[in-house]
Order: structure tokens, then sequence, then C-alpha cells
């Protein structure tokens, strides 16, 4: 399977209508779930207010990501951005940070079902990478999903944000801060210099 990718613009619309189904990728969540602010209820929103608010941020260029393509069919997708314009990650306890102003986030991937397990994230995290790079963005962050103590595969449902070895993969390494929860933080450094947290040594 040949796979090409493509970064997403305003244009693109259509393809992420087209891979995120009536579903939109999964439970209605139409990539919004990290965006939602303080006091916005997922259930109260999931679906059509969801869409709404992801396709106006698509339009106006407001929200960032790239697209993977099997035969010019879209078949996957992964978002990317400063990690402050993910206003539930900004929240979260577990995945806190000293430099989050300097710091852009990989915090989601969609791959179509029938495409799953044939490296379409892998592809889909090289390419927002080198999106970033370009940008001149320093460092990197991932939250990859805490593998299963007995080994298990981990249901899809549970790997949106990635899994430890995508990102190993692609050079990412745990945050020297990052702690044992469920979903970790790992780092790469894009720009030497640009990783320091508080003088401890850079991810990278």
């Amino acid at each position: 399977m040949a796979l090409t990718t493509a970064v997403l613009t305003p244009n693109a619309w259509k393809d992420v209508e087209t891979l995120f189904g009536p579903r939109g990728a999964c439970a209605g969540c139409w990539c919004m779930f990290w965006r939602l602010e303080r006091g916005e209820r997922f259930d109260a929103l999931k679906g059509e207010g969801l869409k709404r608010r992801f396709r106006a941020g698509v339009l106006d260029g407001q929200i960032r990501g790239v697209l993977a393509y099997a035969d010019g069919v879209p078949v996957g997708w992964a978002t990317f951005g400063p990690r402050t314009s993910f206003a539930r990650l900004q929240r979260s306890p577990s995945l806190a940070c000293d430099d989050a102003d300097r710091v852009w986030s990989v915090p989601c991937f969609f791959v179509r079902r029938d495409h799953r397990g044939q490296g379409v994230a892998r592809v889909l995290l090289e390419a927002a990478v080198a999106e970033m790079r370009r940008q001149g963005v320093g460092v990197v962050e991932g939250y990859p999903v805490k593998p299963a103590a007995s080994g298990a595969p981990i249901p899809a449902a549970f790997a949106y944000t990635g899994t430890r070895s995508l990102f190993a993969g692609a050079g990412f390494e745990p945050a020297p801060d990052a702690g044992t929860h469920s979903r970790q933080r790992v780092r790469r450094t894009l720009r030497p210099g640009s990783g320091r947290v508080r003088g401890k040594p850079a991810g990278r």
C-alpha cells in the first residue's frame, strides 16, 4: 500500500469529513476533545456541535493537522499545534509541564478501521514532525497510552493518542518529569537548545 500525506488546508475539509464519517472519527469527537474549554461537557457538545466548531477551525486555519491518503482516498489524520491551543491538555494535572508556551503537541490520531496496523500512524507522525520542523518549532510532545500490564493489544478506542512504540520509533523520549500516569509525556527536540525545562536535560 502506497501512502501519501498532505498538510491540512481549508480546501481539504471534504477529505476530513469523508474520513471522519457520520460518527465524527470516534463517538462524535471531531478531534475536539483536547480543545474543550473549562466547564464544557463533551457529552453536551459531541456530534454536530463539535463538527461545526471543527469545521470552522479548519476553514479559518486555526486547526492544524496532516492527512494520509491511500490511492487518493483519505485514510488517516493527526492533529498538532502549540500545546497552549489544546485547552483540556493544559488543564490535565498528569500532563502538566513547566514550559508549555514553548512546546507543540501531537495529541490525537485517527486511522480508518480497514487501514489500521499498516503503518498509517507512523507516516502521519513523520509528516507532522516534518511540518513542525519546517515551521521552526523547537520542542514537540506526544502523550502515548501506557501498554497493558498483560501485554494485550490496546483497543483502538483507547490508543487515539498513539502508542509508546509509535513515538519511540520517531525519536521521542520520555520527558524528564513525565511521571507514571496512563498517558505519559514524551518529547523530541527539533532545534538544539529548545528543550530545557528549568535546568533539566532536554528530551530528544
